[in-house]
């Protein structure tokens, strides 16, 4: 059968504010302030004045990139090697009310954009926006299997391609003020976008001994939206519709000697509809929301002994609620809480198959079991102002999870947290934070349509008693007026106490610093350091008992420099280097009666050098010119990557790790309007 792909569907999210005023025993409105003898042609902003006409700048770009691999496209994001030549513009237009924008960025090369808006401050509003992005795994990946109008058909030969996709997005948009026409606070909006998706992914299957390829990709996916908007003096209400439709334009693959031997990604869409709103009431906000909707997946499936199913009519229909409510109790004290609640209803049609033992069959039946998911999640919070510059929150949260004939029907999470923030100290802000929570739940593998598929000792992480402690602290401090720091740190520990096989530890921590410099007028300069840590130990059975220590590290460093005092001014340079590593490791230890062995998997490694050369000059207030270099060296190792030939009977796509150095040299010119 087909595998379900993830609905796509983008939901609308947004803050509702309302306003209130109150009864007063003299009007103290600025509206009646005598002003008849102040000057205030003395007190004019003039950068407060909005320019009429155009203002903005327009440029273009063009350059060379020489890359011994196009995974470098994804830093660059410009295109393959050779020339290339792209269109920059930030150009705003204003008169009487009228507005219009454009922006573009790289327009023309694998990677960019332009938008553009236009309408009248208070009424209408309307946009288009066009995007391509090109994203490679590999280059020269080898394969000796060609996909030719759905069958895969093998070669001799061993022919190299690239792992790439290119989409390209594009949108329309609407919006329309009613209350100047009405005079009640009505808008609406509409909205339609569009990405088509083509190149090759990897791909595998196994027909009869396991074999990966390069899958050819062409999709499309569409997405409405619209709504309208009402609001009065102290609330405000929001109906929308939310839709999206995804299209695979490629059929089921075979292979010469057995069709059908991999299945496409099935079509499928979603559709939501979504009521909202929120009301202020003195010092109590409340606000609440409900969303339902449908998805649906209709395709023929592939066809083969012994399944009766001709086409999944599968359908899931979602429901969703959401009440809030906010209020000040004093000047020192407030306190919130929250109610959510999401029903996934699985409607999709329940068929009989037969059931085999070994070769021979049962003569039993069993059916398909749709599966629904039932969320609650209660919070609550209080915020409370202990002293000027010190506050207090503290909060309590709970989620409740039902599953209908899963490992574990019902899972409970309950976490208490608490933050300090304190304003109080000069040039110094903290902030602290520290949470506990505890998972539990029903008994694990309750019901027979599970027990008897998975070891009776296994747990999913997900699904699994857990406790969880976390800590986190971060700090700014501005000794001078020129120099600033930013530190952040953190520390969570994952402790699956009742699991006897499966991730047992998780460990997250690290740090990030960050430091700027205004060392003078013209010259300014920056610097960032982090690190992670994620250390988890995973215990299993297989033969022996035996224990997996996995240890993941991270580490991300920057520097880089501005400085603009050269020429009088007209010269500016600057320079940016980046530096990242990763790391997976993973280690087993095995137990038996003679002796402890330990084994090693194949680690993971990698490491990137990126370094940035610019200087622009202004040929004069309105022209300028920019010359830009970047260096980038990058390498890494996956010892899950081997050669076509290296285990016998499994086909492969080749060694697809990367190592390799990339240039690139790009001139800008560019003129600003005013």
């Amino acid at each position: 059968m087909r595998s379900i792909k993830p609905f796509s569907l983008n939901l609308i999210t947004f803050a509702l504010l309302g306003t209130c005023g109150s009864a007063m025993a003299a009007n103290f409105g600025i509206q009646n302030a005598n002003t008849a003898n102040i000057k205030t042609e003395r007190y004019e902003c003039k950068r407060c004045v909005e320019p009429q006409g155009y203002t903005g700048s327009v440029g273009v770009s063009a350059g060379m990139l020489d890359a011994d691999d196009n995974h470098a496209n994804n830093q660059f994001g410009t295109g393959n090697d050779g020339a290339v030549v792209g269109v920059n513009s930030d150009l705003a237009y204003q008169q009487s009310g009228y507005k219009a924008k454009v922006q573009a960025h790289q327009l023309g090369m694998d990677n960019g954009f332009v938008t553009m808006e236009a309408g009248k401050s208070g009424h209408y509003k309307f946009d288009v926006d066009f995007q391509t992005i090109t994203t490679n795994q590999g280059s020269n990946a080898a394969t000796n299997l060609w996909q030719n109008n759905g069958m895969l058909t093998p070669s001799e030969q061993t022919r190299t391609l690239d792992l790439a996709l290119q989409r390209q997005r594009s949108g329309i948009g609407f919006e329309y003020d009613f209350s100047e026409v009405l005079g009640l606070g009505l808008s609406s909006y509409a909205r339609y976008d569009r990405e088509d998706k083509t190149g090759h992914r990897s791909a595998s299957l196994t027909s009869p001994r396991p074999t990966n390829f390069a899958e050819a990709v062409d999709e499309t996916t569409d997405k409405f939206s619209a709504g309208v908007v009402l609001d009065g003096a102290n609330w405000v209400s929001e109906l929308s519709y939310n839709g999206s439709r995804y299209d695979n334009n490629m059929g089921d693959l075979s292979l010469p000697y057995a069709y059908d031997v991999y299945s496409a990604t099935p079509d499928n869409q979603a559709h939501q509809v979504s009521l909202s709103g929120q009301y202020r009431l003195a010092s109590t906000v409340l606000s609440g929301r409900v969303v339902t909707g449908r998805m649906i997946q209709d395709q023929d499936l592939i066809q083969m002994s012994g399944n009766p199913i001709q086409n999944w009519d599968g359908q899931v229909d979602t429901l969703s609620s959401n009440l809030a409510a906010s209020t000040r109790v004093s000047s020192r004290l407030r306190l919130g809480a929250s109610y959510d609640y999401n029903k996934r209803d699985n409607r999709s049609s329940v068929f009989d198959f037969a059931q085999y033992e070994f070769n021979s069959m049962s003569g039993a039946f069993k059916q398909n079991t749709p599966m629904d998911i039932e969320r609650q999640t209660f919070k609550t919070n209080a915020s409370y102002r202990i002293a000027s510059g010190y506050r207090l929150q503290a909060g309590y949260d709970y989620k409740q999870v039902e599953r209908s004939y899963g490992e574990r029907e019902e899972t409970r999470d309950n976490e208490f947290w608490s933050k300090l923030n304190i304003r109080a100290i000069d040039k110094l802000t903290l902030d602290f934070g520290v949470s506990y929570g505890e998972r539990g739940g029903s008994d694990y593998q309750a019901n027979e349509l599970t027990s008897d598929e998975t070891e009776s000792l296994m747990r999913k992480y997900n699904l699994a008693d857990r406790k969880r402690s976390e800590l986190n602290a971060s700090a700014n401090y501005a000794p001078a007026e020129w120099l600033t720091f930013d530190l952040r740190t953190y520390y969570a520990n994952d402790d699956y106490n009742a699991t006897e096989l499966g991730l047992t530890q998780a460990k997250d921590y690290g740090y990030d610093i960050n430091a700027n410099a205004q060392l003078s007028t013209s010259l300014s300069v920056y610097a960032f350091a982090g690190q992670q840590w994620i250390d988890s130990n995973q215990s299993g059975d297989q033969a022996s008992m035996w224990q997996t220590e996995i240890n993941d590290e991270f580490i991300n460093l920057g520097l880089g420099a501005t400085y603009s005092g050269l020429m009088d001014g007209r010269l500016i340079l600057g320079t940016d280097y980046l530096f990242a590593n990763s790391s997976s490791n993973t280690g087993v230890n095995g137990f038996n009666t003679d002796s402890a062995n330990v084994y090693g998997y194949g680690s993971y490694y990698s490491y990137n050098h990126s370094v940035s050369l610019y200087g622009q000059y202004l040929l004069s207030p309105q022209m300028a010119v920019k010359l830009a270099y970047q260096y980038e060296r990058y390498f890494d190792t996956d010892s899950a990557a081997v050669t076509p030939d290296s285990i016998p009977g499994l086909i492969t796509l080749g060694d697809l790790n990367h190592n390799y150095n990339a240039h690139q040299l790009m001139l800008t010119f560019s003129y600003k309007l005013k």
